[in-house]
């Protein structure tokens, strides 16, 4: 039961309920209701609905949202409205590229006012943007944000501060890699240290390898110094065809017999030792089909 009245500090770790709209249209972007995102049209069958726990001030919502969340009160419902500068940033006009129709041709693409396209820069990184014009052989992209210089509305209810700290570290969790098995999860938590082993999990390590990376930002943010993961990160990336030479050698590795000295072994064990270019842009088009999902 939440005492009325308390109030959300930063870095406290709580759970929220909210829905994003934009405030010019009354389009909705965002949910954890599971109804609304389906009376919506954007119900994702892969998502997981429900209430969300977030540490405030440490960027897991939008940075208008996250800064009006300090000071709220648990327990209640709020309407926030989100400047675009701190909600979706402003429309920056630079955003907006020429193309010849070529280009596009070229890789099979033909192109028409708003068609979703990708296009991979010199330097290899991807923008995603939408069609705004075709004419006299010229195509124009904005890459703007498609809610940028809009004003967003956030419907919110704090439903909970989180005090236990083992807790906070399960909310987190929670939050990183939501489909984990907490069942196989053991966590210590000390004054400035905090353990997590993951126990047999059937999740993608890939995923896993993420979610600690991101959990041990989330973990420094709270005030924690040192941070532990079993299996590491680097245990996690690790290939396969490497862990079975690790174990058999395991398996090889002498054993003591009664009376023998491990020290008189471990001499005889020998270790071996360890041991830009520019291209031209590619546009890609983008939709359902073939569209790359960023993590």
């Amino acid at each position: 039961m939440e005492v009325m009245g308390m109030k959300v500090a930063k870095k406290d770790v709580i759970k929220l309920h909210y829905t994003g709209k934009i405030k010019e249209t009354g389009e909705i972007f965002d949910t954890t209701y599971d109804d609304v995102a389906k009376e919506a049209g954007i119900y994702n069958e892969k998502g997981i609905y429900g209430p969300v726990p977030i540490a405030v001030g440490a960027g897991h919502v939008i940075k208008g949202l996250d800064e009006t969340l300090e000071g709220l009160e648990v327990g209640k419902k709020y309407t926030i409205e989100i400047p675009p500068e701190k909600a979706f940033g402003k429309r920056d006009p630079k955003l907006i590229k020429t193309f010849t129709i070529g280009q596009f041709r070229r890789q099979g693409i033909y192109p028409f006012p708003g068609l979703d396209v990708e296009i991979e820069t010199d330097s290899g990184k991807k923008l995603k943007g939408r069609v705004m014009s075709v004419s006299s052989g010229r195509v124009r992209v904005d890459f703007n944000h498609p809610f940028a210089g809009k004003t967003a509305v956030y419907e919110v209810e704090i439903l909970e501060k989180i005090e236990d700290p083992i807790e906070k570290v399960k909310a987190l969790i929670e939050l990183r890699i939501p489909r984990i098995d907490f069942e196989k999860v053991e966590i210590e938590v000390g004054e400035e240290d905090v353990k997590v082993e993951f126990k047999d999990q059937t999740i993608d390590p890939r995923n896993l390898v993420l979610g600690e990376i991101l959990l041990e930002s989330d973990l420094k943010f709270l005030g924690y110094e040192k941070i532990e993961f079993k299996p590491t990160v680097e245990e996690l990336l690790k290939p396969p065809e490497a862990k079975v030479e690790e174990d058999e050698e395991k398996a090889e590795e002498p054993k003591p017999e009664e009376g023998e000295k491990v020290e008189e072994i471990a001499e005889e064990v020998i270790s071996e030792p360890e041991e830009n270019k520019e291209t031209e842009n590619s546009i890609e088009k983008t939709g359902e089909d073939n569209e790359e999902k960023e993590e």
